[in-house]
């Protein structure tokens, strides 16, 4: 192959000028976020949690919201994966919360 470097093992190739495809694309502001609420149980062995996903934030961000969300439902919960996941059905709350923030929150699911 052409124009391609071996570093200790590590292939490198040049991207002919281009940004990697993360950085051409712009983060969506908050109101463009497509943020949505749902409920998942599986793998908690039947305990459901409500699980926030597409907010366009940084992890310090997500803890940060998480946060301010456990104590408005009064429960607990984490951020895995990018995700908010608060323990519970708290769709309806947390939609209402998130759009008093300024996100074009939806609930997903049934």
């Amino acid at each position: 192959m052409k124009n391609k470097t071996t570093f200790r093992g590590a292939v490198i190739r040049p991207t002919g000028g281009r940004a990697p495809p993360s950085a051409a694309r712009p983060q969506p502001s908050a109101a463009e976020a497509r943020v949505r609420v749902g409920r998942e149980v599986a793998g908690r062995g039947g305990k459901g949690v409500s699980v926030i996903t597409g907010l366009p934030l940084n992890e310090a961000a997500l803890e940060e919201l998480a946060t301010k969300l456990k104590k408005t439902c009064g429960a607990g919960g984490a951020v895995k994966d990018g995700k908010i996941e608060i323990q519970g059905d708290h769709r309806d709350r947390l939609v209402a919360e998130l759009m008093k923030l300024g996100y074009d929150a939806k609930r997903s699911g049934g």
